[in-house]
């Protein structure tokens, strides 16, 4: 395991934050993700290896449990080999976030006799209630969702909570209580990482820039919150950095294209561009070179996720930075399942720790084989 140094210093509780795979007692302690600075909430590299931001205090309540959840669920082992867990996946694995989190669920389910089944939802929200209805009725007794969305997953969360079935959710909100409607969620600090997408732009641009956004798809807690921390930033110490235009990419490639095509033809002035995801950093690169101009030196891109492609962009200096979001949930996930049905319970947000890609880094993290 090797140390990526930051572009900057973050704070010391994060640098001397250890690897952690026990949810009750390496969590982040229910801070809310979006009163987090980004020294306190993000990227520090984390060599592959999920890492929690900020270790649970010993004197914290003590977090979710069986017990506790709905009123009480039933005590099960999920590694004996005859429980079922299901996995929802809400989006296609042709994403390398989503394949990296889809084969991390894999991998740590064999790892531990889990019997697994899952489905793919293919970024619909009514195929995600219905595939989660379905596993319930192939015999699911808890689930592990990755949300397509906050707010639409109402029908497949009341089934089963109806049936008294615990949910963990990962990588997105959804809309109701911890330990009432689902377990947890495990995720980044989505407001912080846009914190510090703002900075990186700032030292590219010397502070004066134009900046187009490209926001992720509606209705979830990640778009919002990468969106907010940016513009909250900017607002508070960037006088000289004016949002010019912020329009929906749907976290796609091809959209993101498109979008900056449109956004480019109507404000010439753009020098600069936040993309809240990878792939829509990848159509932006395309659409700034059809306009003509050079990404990386015409037009300055920050971008979130850490996929491979991305982070060598940044190595040769067509990107800015890229922060990363971790996809590698699965044995955090499961680990916080065990500790969910023992005595040690999940706190209701485990915050992960995200690496930090820049010109600085970028290479070495390619050569480590750190990014996915």
């Amino acid at each position: 395991m090797i140390a990526i140094p930051r572009a900057k210093a973050v704070a010391a509780a994060m640098i001397t934050a250890g690897l952690c795979l026990t949810a009750a007692a390496c969590t982040n302690s229910g801070n809310d993700s979006s009163s987090s600075s980004p020294s306190s909430s993000a990227a520090d590299n984390t060599a592959a290896a999920q890492q929690v931001a900020t270790p649970t205090d010993s004197a914290a309540a003590a977090g979710c449990t069986y017990q506790k959840y709905g009123g009480g669920v039933a005590k099960l082992d999920i590694t004996d080999g005859k429980t079922v867990v299901g996995f929802s996946q809400s989006e296609s694995t042709s994403n390398p976030f989503r394949a990296t989190e889809t084969k991390s669920i894999e991998n740590e389910a064999k790892r531990l006799g889990v019997k697994l089944i899952e489905r793919n939802a293919n970024a619909d929200v009514n195929a995600q209630n219905s595939q989660i209805q379905d596993m319930i009725a192939q015999g699911a007794k808890v689930l592990v969702v990755a949300p397509e969305n906050s707010d639409g997953l109402g029908p497949a969360l009341a089934q089963a909570k109806a049936k008294k079935i615990p949910v963990l959710t990962i990588d997105r909100t959804v809309t109701g209580t911890a330990c009432t409607d689902f377990i947890a969620f495990i995720g980044s600090n989505f407001y912080g990482q846009a914190q510090i997408a703002a900075d990186d732009l700032n030292t590219a641009t010397g502070g004066n820039a134009h900046v187009a956004i490209l926001t992720g798809t509606p209705g979830n807690n990640v778009t919002t919150d990468r969106t907010k921390g940016f513009q909250d930033q900017v607002k508070a110490k960037y006088p000289n950095i004016k949002i010019v235009a912020s329009q929906t990419g749907n976290f796609a490639q091809t959209d993101g294209q498109k979008v900056m095509e449109q956004l480019l033809q109507a404000h010439s002035d753009i020098n600069a561009v936040y993309a809240e995801n990878d792939e829509m950093a990848l159509g932006a690169i395309q659409a700034i070179r059809s306009a003509g101009k050079t990404p990386g030196k015409d037009v300055k891109i920050v971008s979130i996720d850490g996929i491979q492609q991305m982070v060598q962009n940044v190595a040769s200096g067509l990107a800015v930075a890229d922060i990363e979001t971790n996809p590698r949930f699965g044995p955090l996930a499961f680990q916080s399942l065990q500790n969910f049905y023992g005595t040690s319970g999940v706190q209701d947000k485990v915050i992960i720790k995200d690496g930090h890609f820049t010109t600085d880094n970028a290479k070495q993290a390619l050569s480590q084989g750190l990014v996915y």
